[in-house]
C-alpha cells in the first residue's frame, strides 16, 4: 500500500494570504513514495464561515446526543418506506443511509469531497458572506484508520486503501447497531458512496461516519489533531478564488447538473459586486445599532 513520504504534522487553523499559498497547502502532503504519483490521502470540506462544527444532520436536528440515537432508526425506517417508489437503493443499510443523506435527511453522515476546489466552491457559493472569514477543513484518511477497530482495519488494510466502500461495511456489520458495537470507544469511518447521480459524482463526494449517532467528529478530532488541518480564507481573498474557480469550471452547473444548477450559478455569476459589497455593509450597520 501506498504511504506518504512523510508524516503530517499537527496543523492548528492557519490563515492563507494568496492563491498560490491555499494551493501549496492545499495539495501539500499528496507525494505517494511507493506508486510515486501524488495521490492526496485527505478529504475536504469548505464553509462559508470559520466558525462552525461538525455536528452532524441528526445532531444538529436531535439537539442531544440521547436524542439523535432515538429519533435515527425511526428517520431510516420512515425514509426506506416512503421513499421505496423512488429508490434503488437495494437491501443495504449503507447504501439507504448514502441514498438519505445525499437527498437531504438528517443522518450520522458527514459530507466531504476529495477535490480541495469543490470544498473551495462551498467556501464562495454564498457571495452574501463574502464579508466573512471561510474555512476549509481536511481530513487524514490513512492516519484516521489506524483508530478503526480490528475488524475494519482489516479489511481495509486487505484492499490498500483509506476508505470503504458499501461492499466492505456490508462484510462486518449489516446493521447500524452491530456497527455501533464494533468497538467501544468512537471511531471514524469514511465511505465512498455509489454512484447514485451525477452530482454525487461531480462532486467528488465521500461521507464519513461515527460508531454513534450522538458523536460529533470535531469532539473526536480534538483529540487526533495530526489528523486535521483547518485553513481560514480571509474573506478578501473570496472573489479571486470565486472568479478563478468559474473559470476551472467548478461551479454550480457541473456540481449540481442540470437546469436548477444552472440558474444557481447564472444567479450568483452576475450577481453585481457592487450590490452584494453595499448589502453587507447595511447588514453590518444593523448589526452594530
Amino acid at each position: 500500500m501506498a504511504t506518504r513520504a512523510r508524516k503530517s504534522e499537527s496543523h492548528p487553523s492557519r490563515t492563507v494570504t494568496s492563491w498560490a499559498e491555499l494551493m501549496d497547502i492545499l495539495f501539500s502532503d499528496s507525494w505517494q513514495e511507493e506508486i510515486q504519483r501524488f495521490r492526496s490521502p485527505f478529504v475536504f470540506r469548505g464553509v462559508s464561515h470559520r466558525d462552525f462544527d461538525l455536528q452532524s444532520g441528526i445532531l444538529r436536528l436531535a439537539g442531544t446526543s440521547e436524542e439523535a440515537r432515538r429519533l435515527e432508526p425511526h428517520l431510516l425506517r420512515s425514509f426506506r418506506k416512503y421513499a421505496q417508489a423512488d429508490a434503488v437503493a437495494g437491501m443495504s443499510i449503507w447504501r439507504w443511509l448514502a441514498l438519505a443523506q445525499h437527498h437531504g435527511l438528517p443522518t450520522r453522515l458527514l459530507d466531504w469531497t476529495w477535490s480541495p476546489l469543490v470544498a473551495l466552491h462551498f467556501v464562495t457559493e454564498n457571495v452574501a458572506r463574502f464579508r466573512e472569514d471561510g474555512m476549509v477543513i481536511s481530513v487524514d484518511t490513512l492516519g484516521a484508520r489506524q483508530f478503526l477497530p480490528g475488524k475494519l482495519k482489516r479489511i481495509i488494510e486487505e484492499e490498500a486503501t483509506g476508505v470503504f466502500s458499501i461492499d466492505m461495511l456490508d462484510r462486518v456489520s449489516k446493521r447500524l447497531p452491530d456497527f455501533d458495537q464494533l468497538h467501544k470507544q468512537p471511531f471514524v469511518a469514511f465511505l465512498d458512496p455509489p454512484a447514485l447521480d451525477a452530482r454525487i459524482v461531480n462532486q467528488f463526494a465521500v461521507f464519513s461516519i461515527m460508531n454513534d449517532a450522538g458523536a460529533r467528529l470535531d469532539q473526536w478530532l480534538a483529540g487526533h489533531p495530526e489528523l486535521c488541518r483547518r485553513i481560514i480564507i480571509p474573506a478578501e481573498l473570496k472573489w479571486e478564488i470565486r472568479d478563478k474557480l468559474d473559470q476551472a469550471n467548478v461551479a454550480e452547473r457541473m456540481l449540481f447538473p442540470g437546469l436548477d444548477g444552472l440558474c444557481r450559478w447564472l444567479t450568483r455569476y452576475y450577481t453585481p459586486k457592487q450590490r452584494v459589497s453595499r448589502e453587507s455593509e447595511i447588514r453590518k450597520y444593523k448589526l452594530a445599532s
